[in-house]
């Protein structure tokens, strides 16, 4: 049975690695919300409603966390600045209640080289209709990250 569950998951990376081809493939329409110092609230996106501050982006699962980070600071100028910092969370239906649950993704900072640089929206199990929320924190004396990045 080990030996099972275990080509099963094998199968499903294999899946994921495959690299999309960008040129024959259509985008998905990637619903941004962008904040300063925390993320939204999760009553924001309640009863059909969400956030004022919409930026929609089209792009595609294999888009990685760095190439979404450059895409906001092209429309916004404030988070250009080296050591700004965006927290990433995905937002999605909680299936067991009408409302919304947020699961933080990855962190990456304006001007420096991060861990989570690479990461993917397929990798964090994005499914296409949920929201991408980021929280933009402005950089901090010594460069160190926000203590308390997005919570509320």
């Amino acid at each position: 049975m080990a030996a099972t569950m275990e080509s099963k998951i094998v199968e499903e990376q294999r899946e994921q690695e495959k690299p999309i081809d960008r040129e024959k493939t259509c985008p998905l329409l990637l619903r941004v919300f962008c904040s300063n110092d925390r993320h939204h609230a999760l009553m924001e996106f309640s009863r059909g409603l969400t956030p004022t501050n919409e930026l929609q982006i089209y792009t595609w699962m294999d888009a990685t966390l760095k190439e979404l980070t450059g895409l906001v600071k092209e429309v916004n100028p404030d988070a250009r600045r080296k050591g700004t910092f965006f927290d990433f969370a995905i937002v999605f239906p909680d299936n067991r209640s009408p409302t919304f649950r947020m699961r933080e993704i990855g962190t990456t900072c304006a001007g420096r080289k991060s861990p989570d640089d690479t990461v993917t929206l397929a990798q964090k199990n994005f499914i296409i209709g949920d929201y991408l929320d980021i929280a933009i924190c402005p950089p901090r004396p010594g460069g160190m990250p926000p203590l308390e990045r997005g919570r509320r």
